[in-house]
């Protein structure tokens, strides 16, 4: 992969502090002129003091990703996740409104939430989650997403394979392997049932890593997760929202794992049928990834973050990771 040259203008250049101030001031929010870029790839999000009252953090969407139909479907859904107590920081509404435009960008603004990672060899904590996951996808089950996709082996799988080998984006030494590797672990998750079992397919969260949940102290006012960053929320199967806080060797993950469904089932019943999608899931992760990086490539974010993309080393460490996904998906599945 090489970098954009100058001449190659991203969007996002023209989202200038003052871009940002001005967009925030059109809905009544006067900075201070006090901005942090927050930790964000796929969108631009400010931490921004006021004049007056707390800061808040203003999400500025990727110009050509959402339009707003899905992005109004995610604001109506953490808005009834915040009706239902939900800990999760939700869009404010401003003149009306969640979703605001200015200069070429849609934006969002929501309160501040501070915290840190969670610690998930805490059980305690995994089970506080899990009962929060659970009040999620109560009310995910409650309706239909109708404007945001599903999570499928079409979408997270194949199309990102064709699009890859399509535009040449794998060096020419590793490109058959990778393929090779890539077909057979599509042929797995096909054969998983993931698109066509008999589940419930929910609302979720959809990318349920530690990094979208703030953990405070329980001995503090409000204390515990607070869930953030709904921007990939999806329909899908419930598990797809628990496996991504699984870490480390077998007996570590069922531990976990055992933790999360005791909390998320004091609040709902979780299908232990969905068990056997946890490893088709992160294959389908696996692939999507590397799409997303080469998708993203000429936001000069993405060089300067990723430095390693796009190398024959990268692709090699690829087709490893997909014959050891293959080699996971043919295992029995985790028990909880």
């Amino acid at each position: 992969m090489t970098e954009r040259t100058d001449d190659a203008p991203h969007p996002y250049d023209a989202l200038t502090p003052a871009t940002v101030l001005d967009a925030l001031a059109g809905v009544g929010l006067f900075g201070d002129g006090r901005l942090m870029a927050l930790s964000s790839y796929e969108n631009r999000v400010y931490l921004a003091h006021l004049e007056e009252g707390e800061p808040v953090v203003a999400k500025f969407y990727r110009p050509g990703r959402w339009s707003d139909a899905p992005i109004a479907e995610e604001h109506a859904f953490a808005a009834e996740l915040a009706a239902a107590e939900v800990p999760l920081a939700a869009p404010l509404v401003l003149h009306g409104a969640t979703l605001h435009h200015h200069a070429g960008f849609s934006f969002s603004v929501s309160p501040r939430r501070g915290g840190r990672a969670p610690e998930l060899d805490d059980a305690e904590v995994l089970e506080w989650i899990g009962r929060c996951l659970a009040r999620i996808h109560t009310v995910g089950a409650a309706r239909p997403f109708a404007d945001r996709p599903a999570l499928d082996r079409q979408r997270f799988g194949t199309e990102p394979r064709d699009w890859l080998l399509s535009q040449g984006v794998i060096p020419l030494d590793v490109e058959s392997a990778w393929r090779t590797a890539c077909d057979r672990a599509l042929e797995i998750v096909a054969a998983s049932g993931l698109d066509t079992a008999d589940i419930a397919r929910i609302r979720l969260h959809g990318d349920c890593h530690p990094g979208n949940i703030l953990w405070t102290p329980a001995e503090l006012p409000g204390g515990g997760p607070h869930f953030v960053d709904l921007d990939d929320a999806r329909t899908g199967p419930a598990v797809q929202d628990l496996w991504m806080l699984l870490s480390g060797e077998r007996a570590q993950r069922t531990r976990q794992l055992g933790a999360l469904i005791d909390g998320y089932e004091q609040v709902r019943d979780f299908d232990r049928r969905e068990l056997a999608f946890v490893e088709p899931l992160r294959t389908l992760r696996l692939i999507h990834y590397s799409h997303w990086l080469a998708r993203r490539w000429s936001d000069p974010v993405f060089p300067r973050a990723f430095p390693w993309f796009g190398s024959s080393d990268y692709w090699r460490g690829q087709v490893q990771m997909l014959e050891e996904q293959a080699e996971a998906m043919e295992e029995a599945p985790l028990v909880a």
